[in-house]
């Protein structure tokens, strides 16, 4: 294969959902342009928990890449990126395999944060990669076993709420209050629903290694298993926090208003790779960015002048109840009800959908 490209796209994430899915009616840049992704598909994050609810089928939940980059006219390329030269820049895969491009655009996620581990007691199951984490967790379910969570944000939460009645127990374990952020209504809204699942709630309670079947935090011991989720909050990927980017303090690419890196502007990147002031790291602004991202690529490809994303102060927040309602949150309200369930089925029927059926 050709290795070079005009425009390469990392990542099939949230906001390069939303770039193909412009550049499939319209403002496409010139030239040959490419996406690389570890799978042909890109799960939907918002519809985790109600696949693991089985409210949904697998296909519900995910978008076809190669269909829909067929429809930008784009080359879909699937492989493992393992480092990046931004120099160049240049993408190093799996196989050993160099792609090269003028303008590059990464929206490659994060991980969660894993606590240290000393021997194969107990198997941890990260919730990203999706793909990953979905496959195992089906297996899990052949001969279910009481299972820990680690992480107490709305991941967590969702995660707890949907495997209640699927596995004999749940501990769900929270570094801080449950929820921390968020109203302190929707915390109450949350615990008692958790209460009402039989999930153990233990908050303030930080997770720090894994020593066998014992998860260890402080110095004690918080509970015994071999089944353990992992919900933390994001990681950078350590190759791209290596590749000579620059980073903020935690290791993810500082990016400007025009979703350029601050070090190399012919990189770009947005979503959970990416640090901008005011924009927490969710789903939320992944979606958002997409627009000025698809302009911004083709405006940078002829030398016009780029547009800005501006993060929203307040983002609303709807957490599947695992019972078909959902939890709502904007700024200090918070609400409950299956009428929010229905909302949030739409949404996110809409975003599978809008993205599934383009050409």
């Amino acid at each position: 294969m050709n290795a070079d490209f005009d425009v390469l796209l990392a990542g099939g994430g949230h906001s390069h959902l939303g770039v193909l899915r412009q550049w499939a009616s319209r403002d496409r840049p010139a030239g040959r342009i490419g996406l690389v992704s570890a799978e042909p598909h890109a799960w939907y994050s918002g519809m985790m928990p109600g696949l693991i609810a089985e409210h949904y089928q697998t296909r519900d939940c995910r978008v076809a890449l190669p269909k829909l980059c067929a429809a930008a006219e784009v080359e879909f390329i699937q492989g493992t990126l393992v480092a990046l030269l931004p120099e160049t820049p240049e993408l190093l895969l799996a196989t050993g395999e160099t792609l090269r491009s003028t303008w590059l655009s990464l929206n490659l996620g994060s991980l969660p944060w894993l606590p240290e581990q000393t021997d194969d007691g107990m198997e941890l199951l990260s919730v990203k990669p999706f793909a990953d984490f979905i496959r195992r967790w089906q297996q899990w379910q052949e001969i279910p076993e009481p299972v820990g969570i680690v992480g107490g944000g709305a991941a967590g939460v969702e995660l707890a709420l949907a495997m209640a009645g699927r596995v004999p127990a749940i501990d769900l374990f929270c570094a801080d209050d449950l929820l921390a952020g968020h109203s302190p209504r929707l915390r109450r809204l949350a615990l008692r629903h958790l209460q009402e699942a039989k999930v153990q709630v233990h908050e303030h309670t930080p997770i720090q290694t894994v020593h066998g079947s014992t998860l260890v935090g402080e110095g004690q011991v918080r509970w015994r298993g071999r089944r353990l989720i992992v919900a933390t909050g994001p990681s950078p990927l350590g190759w791209l926090r290596e590749s000579g980017l620059r980073v903020d303090r935690r290791g993810f690419i500082e990016i400007s208003a025009s979703l350029q890196s601050r070090s190399h502007p012919h990189v770009f990147a947005s979503g959970d790779c990416a640090s901008l002031p005011g924009a927490v790291h969710n789903g939320v602004h992944a979606v958002r960015q997409a627009s000025v991202l698809a302009t911004n690529l083709t405006r940078a490809s002829i030398g016009q002048p780029l547009r800005h994303y501006h993060p929203q102060s307040h983002s609303l927040a709807l957490l599947s109840d695992g019972q078909h309602g959902a939890l709502l949150s904007w700024g200090g309200v918070a609400a409950e009800g299956r009428v929010l369930g229905r909302l949030k089925d739409h949404l996110d029927r809409r975003f599978v959908q809008r993205h599934s059926t383009e050409g």
